[in-house]
């Protein structure tokens, strides 16, 4: 019997997989390849990055980045994450450093929206993964139910429902937004 031995793939393979227009993350150095999630999900993502945007930009208070981006948490073998949304304070990731590839720096706030092919359990372990790595402040965006939960370090989920309204919490004080604004964008 004789036993083949499956190539991890590096952050720097990932790079190049997706200029060849292979879409997708890397957990310990196994690609997941990601599928396009749909138009509710598209536009789920640009009205709560938009509400983002206009609160974080003018302020200078960081940068944000949309899932294309990566994120690289874990090295040997790699790891590199997609948030569909994600914030990175400037005292972390200073204004104007350039990053051409992925960012090292984890960010403080993320935001995953449910796919259609995701399950609950699965979005929730994404939420505990990014909380592992160091993450102050996940939203996990459920289209289906129009709720949000929302996972912070050492306190239980929140989910909140459609006539709620998200906020910042120590992350991004001052920041709100309504949900039902960002459902029926």
């Amino acid at each position: 019997m004789t036993m083949t031995e499956t190539k991890l793939l590096t952050a720097d393979d990932l790079l190049c997989l997706h200029s060849e227009g292979v879409r997708g993350e890397l957990i310990r150095g196994v690609l997941h390849e990601t599928m396009a999630a749909g138009q509710e999900h598209g536009e789920i993502a640009v009205a709560l990055s938009a509400a983002l945007y206009n609160f974080v930009n003018p302020r200078r208070l960081g940068r944000l980045a949309a899932s294309d981006s990566g994120v690289w948490l874990e090295r040997d073998p790699d790891t590199v994450r997609e948030p569909d949304i994600a914030f990175t304070s400037a005292e972390r990731l200073p204004l104007g450093t350039r990053i051409p590839g992925y960012s090292e720096v984890v960010p403080d706030l993320v935001v995953e929206i449910r796919s259609p092919g995701d399950t609950r359990s699965e979005v929730r372990d994404k939420a505990r993964m990014w909380l592992s790595h160091g993450v102050s402040l996940v939203w996990v965006v459920h289209p289906d139910s129009r709720t949000v939960d929302v996972h912070q370090p050492d306190r239980a989920v929140q989910t909140l429902a459609d006539d709620a309204s998200l906020d910042g919490a120590d992350v991004l004080p001052g920041f709100t937004c309504e949900l039902a604004a960002i459902f029926d964008a």
